[in-house]
């Protein structure tokens, strides 16, 4: 098991990632939660079928009693309804201030849950347990919860730091081949943001990541974390520095929201890592042949770097709306290298387009 510190003062907290850690969540939760007999547990009827039985039996062994609140897979649940019916799920078990709620699953449940938990009566504890590599990587670490309002992604949501995260490896095998390129568009992106040795050894190592070997697995989650976690340490609300994490994101979020959502997040961040790069090609910033190299490394990893066939006036509609623009100015994370990165807010919408019209870049 490694363990990885998000030190943010006294909302520090540890990210633990390993094989088989889930039977522990209850000890570990206890150690922090001295007293209290509640939990909620929220996440999507696979997860629980898979695993809830396995939480919950290390939860009861440390005296907690825990409800179960289940949402239905997908984005389009990741809404101000669904939070309603939660916040009634909560009420009718009684949840009290010092209940925990612990969101097992992946992003949509991570984000949701953690929305609820840092709005029902002013904030509730949070622990999160995801169980996809996307969530393990990324959207776990950081404290940033939302929903969707409308056709824009994450418009609606709080800061709110969980009291732990638990990264189980093991449930990365029950995920199919898609759902691990998924989480593989933020693994690459850690490397081009910040780490470039990162970057190489996930171009010697791809087809054993994806084969699921566990200590190199492990590795990658943990250095994955890592990263972010060192980010958020410095910018934990998003102001200046953490905004690199959004490396694809412009256009990616863009992708998403005029496909309704049927993209998936990894598919539409690994072409809004291309189109941005090619950006920065096109500025004379950043060199061809590095380009090559991060769309290789993507094709290896089952990423597209090619734009998918959307409504692109829905694309450039919902860039207009992303919380990145600034005095009418959309803020693009472009790179100068494999592994910097740099926040520039003078790329024109008419250059943004060009390239993602362009079948060449």
């Amino acid at each position: 098991m490694r363990t990885i510190r998000v030190k943010l003062g006294k909302r520090s907290y540890e990210a633990r990632i390993g094989h088989d850690l889930l039977g522990q969540a209850g000890k570990w939760l206890r150690l922090i939660m001295p007293s209290g007999e509640k939990a909620a547990l929220i996440t999507n009827p696979d997860i629980d079928r898979l695993y809830g039985a396995l939480l919950k039996q290390g939860l009861e062994k440390e005296g907690f009693r825990t409800a179960t609140l289940l949402v239905p897979e997908g984005e389009e649940h990741k809404s101000l309804d669904t939070a309603a019916k939660l916040y009634a799920g909560l009420q009718a078990v009684h949840a009290e201030r010092t209940t925990p709620i612990l969101a097992m699953g992946g992003g949509v449940i991570g984000d949701l849950a953690g929305f609820v938990a840092a709005t029902y009566m002013r904030g509730l504890p949070l622990a999160l347990l995801p169980t996809t590599l996307l969530a393990q990587v990324d959207s776990s670490l950081g404290g940033k919860t939302a929903v969707d309002h409308g056709p824009v992604k994450n418009n609606i949501g709080v800061f709110h730091q969980p009291l732990l995260v638990i990264a189980d490896t093991f449930t990365l095998r029950s995920l199919p081949q898609a759902e691990v390129s998924n989480g593989l568009a933020e693994v690459i992106k850690y490397g081009m943001i910040r780490d470039s040795a990162f970057f190489n050894m996930l171009e010697k190592n791809m087809q054993k990541i994806r084969a699921f070997e566990d200590p190199l697995l492990e590795e990658v989650v943990a250095r994955s974390a890592a990263i972010k976690a060192g980010i958020v340490a410095k910018d934990e609300r998003d102001t200046g520095l953490r905004n690199i994490l959004n490396f694809g994101h412009t256009i990616g979020h863009a992708v998403e929201a005029a496909s309704d959502f049927k993209i998936r997040h990894g598919q539409a961040v690994a072409t809004g890592m291309v189109k941005a790069s090619a950006i920065a090609c096109r500025m004379g910033i950043f060199p061809r042949p590095r380009l090559l190299r991060l769309k290789n490394l993507l094709l290896e990893a089952g990423l597209p770097v090619t734009m998918p066939r959307v409504d692109m006036a829905r694309v450039i509609a919902a860039m207009e709306h992303d919380k990145k623009v600034q005095n009418g100015k959309i803020r693009f994370i472009l790179p100068r290298s494999i592994g910097k990165v740099f926040i520039a807010d003078d790329v024109s919408f008419a250059l943004a387009v060009e390239v993602m019209e362009s079948s060449d870049d």
